[in-house]
């Protein structure tokens, strides 16, 4: 079994290594007669399908957005409205962020029982100035969090700050692991929130880092806005 995954392994990567030697097209090579560029693509397209072709497994992945930059929470948004318009069910439970109502959760309205969204937290740590009952909400927000993860009736759960939360101390990372573990087979799961542990970041699938380069708050004194942060 294990030598028939590395020849599996070895031929997609010959494949992604071919596509990405014929590159993209555009006009990266201007000088390039029609004749030669119609026939480069067509052999992309060729290389493209077969990638395509290869790759038939599906799973439920485990998501990481992480990383000092804007964008997190958002992201996983768009992955949630991207699964409701494929007629599948969404939860998403905010862990840090709940002491305002954000635009999100007011959007979210219009998809009735497609989408549960439960904004557990009561707001930043230098809001809420009570360590004992933050722990509580996450530990209950976790609980809550485990009941659609386990339901087979869910195809996206998003899990908004967790990260943070764990980062925190307020919940162990080793019960998050092995929660999101008892998902149905094809259920997605995605954790937000910065600074991801190795750990963490080892036991997902996919991991995006948002890389923080300007921010409005920081350089040059612009409050949080509606629709950008919340």
């Amino acid at each position: 079994m294990k030598n028939k995954i590395t020849k599996e392994d070895s031929r997609l990567n010959k494949l992604d290594k071919s596509a990405e030697r014929i590159g993209m097209g555009g006009n990266l090579i201007p000088n390039m007669t029609e004749e030669k560029y119609k026939e480069r693509m067509q052999k992309r397209k060729e290389v493209q399908t077969q990638r395509l072709k290869e790759r038939k497994k599906e799973k439920g992945l485990i998501i990481v957005n992480t990383g000092q930059g804007k964008g997190k929470t958002t992201a996983a948004l768009g992955m949630g409205l991207r699964t409701i318009g494929h007629n599948h069910n969404v939860a998403i439970i905010q862990f840090i962020k709940g002491g305002w109502e954000p635009g999100e959760s007011l959007a979210f309205k219009i998809f009735g029982d497609k989408l549960k969204f439960h904004a557990c937290g009561e707001g930043f740590t230098w809001e809420t100035q009570d360590r004992n009952r933050d722990i509580n909400l996450v530990k209950s927000s976790w609980r809550k969090a485990v009941s659609y993860i386990k339901d087979p009736n869910y195809k996206l759960i998003i899990l908004d700050e967790i990260i943070v939360a764990i980062k925190l101390g307020y919940i162990d990372e080793d019960e998050i692991i092995n929660g999101i573990n008892l998902r149905p087979e094809l259920t997605h799961i995605v954790l937000t929130g910065r600074g991801a542990s190795e750990k963490l970041i080892n036991s997902a699938d996919l991991v995006t880092e948002m890389k923080l380069i300007h921010h409005p708050f920081r350089e040059q004194g612009i409050k949080a806005q509606e629709g950008i942060e919340y």
